[in-house]
């Protein structure tokens, strides 16, 4: 159980009062309900039904589309086939506000400046569409590979994965962007009743020290929107330090302006005083949410805009690593896309949609109206499209066959129930299924991905990544 610090409980009664505390405390100590976001890309009626039928409550949150509090099986609701498949994201309803606030469209250029694990970041490209060109920045390794792994889950091509300190990315892009999310590092003291471990390490000095690296990424940030451009502000930690006193210092220094908001759950205005201090009046724009008053995490938002230029910063020389992206057309991939257009049945035209990457023998794709000056800086682009074997052949990856495969009318292979336990553990179906060579896998509405056919069954290439965790099947 949660133990909430004197730390915690100092700081909180001397900045908020003992109303304010007694309420922070309650809800520290309440039970933690999880919530989810059902993929605007899918079919909302049918994933609803479908995790109805696994024992899975969800309570509609009103005010959110397709958004649901777990009402009733939580402990299920990692396991399912559809949260494998990404259908949908265990996610708390209060992370779902920054995205919907910054509201990217299909032609926007996007950043995530800090964006593993990547909650908000497949939100924003559920918002896009899976169109325009949205950037995820993650200055950590290790918190990439979980950001690349919700990426590929949930089947986005209109990504691209950089792996820079977030003060340091205006180096490289400069008046770029039409839109950047700035979810920054914090405190956390939104979450502790998630993240209990909040209270052994929180302090204030920790608390002033995070907020000069998320003013430096504010200012960051700034240098690379384009004139006129919007960028959101956001935390999950309660501090002013960490909230007011960083924007307030912004606005004192740089061209920007706040930008009147409406959350679709209930808010309070941010503070224009703290003590002896007075901030911009115009901070009363941006938002509080209490997590109380909601049943969710408390955050800070607030949407600023860029009026003009500010000073450039120095540019930053990368290294070439001589990448580029190419379209169907090109020689390098001309054949091959033909090649998979007559194996599958498909129409080649279908290709045409994206642009592609050749790394080595693989290859990745991304949407055709992806844009980027360069690819050298990227860590990823897009998502894996296949490989080229020894014998000069394309295979497709599983992922993109879970974005293509509805459009495949030959060599698609339909499971029934007894060979997809088999198939989603990586196992091989020993059965006849059809002619050998390559299959597109499915069951019932979904695509699974790639196999491969041979006289000693079905051989499963369901990515390793993706089966780590039980799989439950409502059969």
């Amino acid at each position: 159980m949660v133990q909430l610090s004197e730390n915690i409980s100092s700081y909180i009664l001397k900045i908020f009062g003992r109303d304010f505390l007694d309420k922070y405390t309650e809800f520290v100590y309440a039970e933690y309900l999880p919530s989810l976001r059902i993929s605007l890309l899918e079919n909302e009626e049918q994933i609803k039904n479908e995790l109805f039928k696994y024992g899975i409550k969800l309570e509609a949150v009103k005010e959110i589309k397709n958004a649901y509090r777990i009402a009733g099986g939580s402990e299920k609701a990692g396991k399912t086939l559809e949260h494998t498949l990404g259908k949908y994201y265990i996610q708390s309803v209060s992370s779902m506000i920054p995205p919907i606030v910054l509201n990217p469209g299909e032609n926007d250029r996007v950043l995530d400046l800090c964006s593993a694990p990547g909650s908000k970041l497949t939100q924003l490209a559920e918002i896009m569409k899976n169109r325009g060109t949205l950037y995820a920045n993650e200055v950590s390794v290790d918190r990439i590979k979980s950001l690349v792994f919700n990426i590929e889950k949930m089947n986005f091509t209109n990504t691209g994965v950089l792996n820079f300190k977030g003060e340091i990315l205006s180096k490289i892009y400069n008046c770029f962007f039409d839109k950047i999310l700035v979810d920054a590092p914090c405190s956390g003291l939104g979450i502790v009743q998630k993240k209990g471990e909040v209270s052994n390490w929180w302090n204030e000095k920790q608390a002033e020290k995070l907020s000069d690296i998320q003013f430096k990424l504010i200012l960051s940030a700034i240098k690379m929107l384009k004139v006129g451009g919007e960028l959101v502000y956001s935390t999950c930690t309660m501090t002013i330090e960490e909230n007011e006193f960083v924007i307030d210092k912004i606005l004192k220094k740089y061209p920007v302006e706040i930008v009147d908001i409406e959350l679709p759950v209930h808010s309070v205005e941010a503070f224009t005083r703290a003590g002896d201090t007075e901030f911009h009046k115009s901070l009363a724009k941006g938002r509080r949410i209490l997590p109380w008053e909601i049943n969710s995490e408390g955050f800070f938002i607030v949407k600023l805009r860029k009026l003009e230029e500010v000073e450039k910063s120095d540019r930053l020389e990368l290294k070439n690593k001589n990448l580029k992206l190419i379209n169907y057309r090109s020689n390098y991939i001309k054949n091959h896309l033909q090649e998979l257009s007559s194996y599958y049945g498909a129409d080649v035209n279908l290709f045409s949609s994206y642009q592609y990457l050749f790394k080595g023998n693989d290859i990745f794709f991304v949407n055709a109206d992806w844009e980027a000056d360069s690819v050298d800086e990227f860590i990823r682009v897009g998502t894996k499209f296949g490989s080229i074997d020894k014998g000069n052949r394309l295979n497709l990856h599983t992922l993109s066959a879970q974005i293509l495969g509805n459009n495949f009318n030959d060599n698609v292979v339909e499971l029934n129930k007894d060979d997809l336990y088999t198939y989603m553990n990586g196992g091989t179906i020993k059965k006849q299924f059809e002619a050998p060579g390559p299959k597109v896998t499915k069951f019932g509405n979904y695509v699974l991905g790639m196999a491969s056919n041979s006289k000693d069954g079905l051989k499963s290439q369901f990515p390793r990544a993706l089966r780590t965790h039980e799989i439950m099947y409502n059969l």
